[in-house]
């Protein structure tokens, strides 16, 4: 029976070198479909497929929070560590995001989903204030674990 090669069929993911990703965004709603068609190209590349819907959704919820509700330029971070994925959105705006609210408080809700969503399909989640050329502003991310 042939040996398995590294990051070949059958090596656990968590063994992956890490690895990391940066998009800079544009202030365009179609970037998030950009981003989120990316990030399952990554994960697909690297062999994480069974990660890619509840991925796709966060980096939905991030990157629409970042183009919406914020002017200036954005930037989409994917990263893999200890098998560990995360998924994290710069933008310019410095002032934190708003707390999710409980789902059950969202059925009939237009907006303010995106972090309820965050919070209740990611592992873990925070947010840092955080400059990049220049711009002061923050960066949200979640956590997926492997597992």
């Amino acid at each position: 029976m042939p040996e398995d090669k590294p990051n070949g069929p059958g090596v656990l993911d968590e063994l992956q070198e890490p690895w990391e990703y940066m998009l800079y965004i544009p202030q365009d709603p179609r970037a998030v479909t950009v981003c989120r068609r990316t990030l399952r190209l990554i994960l697909t590349m690297h062999g994480l497929i069974r990660l890619v819907d509840t991925a796709e959704l966060l980096v939905t919820e991030l990157v629409s929070n970042a183009v919406r509700h914020t002017k200036g330029p954005a930037a989409l971070r994917v990263g893999w560590s200890a098998g560990v994925l995360r998924i994290g959105a710069w933008d310019a705006d410095p002032e934190p995001p708003e707390p999710p609210r409980p789902l059950d408080q969202l059925a009939d809700a237009e907006e303010g989903r995106g972090l309820a969503l965050v919070h209740a399909c990611a592992d873990l989640w925070g947010w840092q204030p955080l400059a990049r050329n220049g711009y002061r502003g923050k960066y949200v991310w979640c956590d997926l674990a492997a597992a």
